[in-house]
């Protein structure tokens, strides 16, 4: 292994990683760059690696996310350091791992990705211009229930017809309300609005061209061959259908569900009352939806307000 700039032992643990345990050559050159880290940062703070402390590869982090160095990238660093002082440990070079412990700052959870409301309500108002008027009246049911409910897709393809003590949930057309089993085992009820329960009833109404003869499927939503819908199913024909109404982004269930909450609570500012509708157990999960709701109304303020853009 030829790194030029870094001294013999370094190089002869990189050659381990090429020869011994056959390592890709990209994870090879990312681990070289974390040495070549290594070792400037112990040149500048005048101490030889081998009496590398912890609390220097605490500094040495917190400088590189100073710098702006993403915690992905410094985890990356910090794992061709530790694996070099592993080895060096197994070769009685050092006593201690300085690096054992020491953890990359944590990345910033990505924003939940939510349609626009003209993008939502297209996408449940859209009807296709070709394909079977049953399996139509079934998908916008599904958009209904996901963008109207807020519901997971695991609750979705959970649902009955009717209440039974194995149904997992059901849905209740005479009280506009559907009843699911959330995470952790947790019971809910969620109120179906008009759209969603005139969706709901016009899938009723034909949902028995789906059911083989002599069939007892107690499943809400069905395939085309009269089983319940799986996840998977219920992924492919949203998508599907997303492209077909010209929507400019993939949409699967899960962003029907963020989307549900992003504009109920742009609409309420109601937190609690969100919290109980998507059936989250703690707060602090649904407050993420207030970063996203802030978010669209920093765009809002960028685009509409003269002050907003300052010129240069």
């Amino acid at each position: 292994m030829d790194a030029p700039g870094l001294p013999d032992d370094v190089q002869a643990w990189l050659a381990h990683l090429v020869v011994e345990r056959r390592l890709a050559a990209r994870t090879v050159a990312m681990y070289t760059d974390a040495l070549r880290r290594l070792v400037a940062a112990a040149a500048a703070a005048g101490v030889a690696l081998a009496a590398v402390q912890p609390h220097h590869v605490r500094r040495w982090v917190a400088q590189m996310h100073a710098q702006g160095l993403a915690p992905r990238s410094i985890a990356i660093v910090l794992a061709g350091w530790r694996g070099l002082y592993r080895w060096w440990g197994r070769h009685g070079k050092v006593a201690l791992n300085p690096v054992d412990g020491v953890r990359a700052p944590r990345a910033a959870k990505p924003l939940p990705k939510a349609l626009a409301v003209d993008q939502a309500v297209a996408l449940a108002e859209h009807v296709p211009s070709q394909g079977d008027a049953v399996l139509c009246a079934r998908d916008r049911c599904i958009v209904e229930l996901l963008y109207g409910c807020g519901l997971r897709v695991g609750e979705l393809v959970g649902l009955d017809v009717a209440a039974s003590p194995q149904a997992a949930g059901w849905v209740d057309v005479a009280d506009a309300s559907v009843h699911v089993l959330g995470k952790g085992g947790k019971r809910r009820s969620v109120p179906v609005g008009r759209a969603a329960a005139r969706a709901l009833t016009q899938w009723l109404d034909v949902r028995a061209q789906l059911l083989r003869p002599g069939a007892d499927e107690p499943a809400l939503l069905l395939s085309r061959r009269g089983t319940r819908l799986t996840p998977s199913q219920v992924r492919s024909r949203l998508a599907r259908l997303a492209l077909d109404a010209g929507l400019p982004t993939h949409v699967h269930p899960h962003m029907l569900r963020h989307s549900f909450a992003s504009h109920l609570l742009q609409s309420s500012g109601d937190l609690r009352g969100v919290q109980e509708l998507l059936g989250h157990a703690h707060i602090q999960t649904t407050q993420v939806y207030t970063r996203l709701d802030f978010q669209h109304l920093a765009k809002v303020y960028d685009a509409a307000h003269p002050r907003a853009k300052r010129k240069l």
